[in-house]
């Protein structure tokens, strides 16, 4: 009698495990259907007319890119875009949100530059946004 109930009992324990493994999964499959996809550039592929998408960069900047890319091979972390002459850390802060190495390019338009950015700037020197939007 005891080895039956123990047999049901681990019986109902893997049935149980076996259902919120299931679960947990559809949660998940749920919870990325619902998310929006995130628009990056994979800068390990993509063209210059796809990187001058990026804010703040335009097509000599993109090809200067390509060409450390053509020179050096594929960028092992997005951080290495630094190497390019013009991407400092302020320039990579701005396109780190929108830059992969791998994966596909899914950023299909232009993202200008935020003008809360300069809102924040003009902030630092003391300036009101408004102030400088007038001149």
């Amino acid at each position: 009698m005891f080895a039956r109930n123990a047999a049901r009992t681990l019986a109902l324990a893997f049935a149980l495990v076996a259902l919120l493994g299931g679960a947990t999964t559809a949660v998940a499959a749920d919870e990325a259907a619902a998310a929006p996809a995130k628009k990056v550039v994979n800068i390990n592929q993509a063209s210059t007319d796809e990187l001058a998408r990026l804010p703040r960069v335009g097509p000599s900047l993109a090809g200067k890119i390509v060409a450390h890319r053509s020179q050096n091979g594929p960028f092992k972390r997005t951080e290495d875009l630094m190497e390019v002459k013009g991407i400092g850390e302020k320039m990579y802060a701005v396109l780190k949100p929108y830059v992969t190495t791998s994966g596909p390019t899914t950023l299909t338009e232009k993202v200008s530059s935020s003008k809360k950015g300069a809102s924040a700037k003009n902030a630092a020197k003391g300036k009101p946004a408004a102030e400088k939007a007038g001149r």
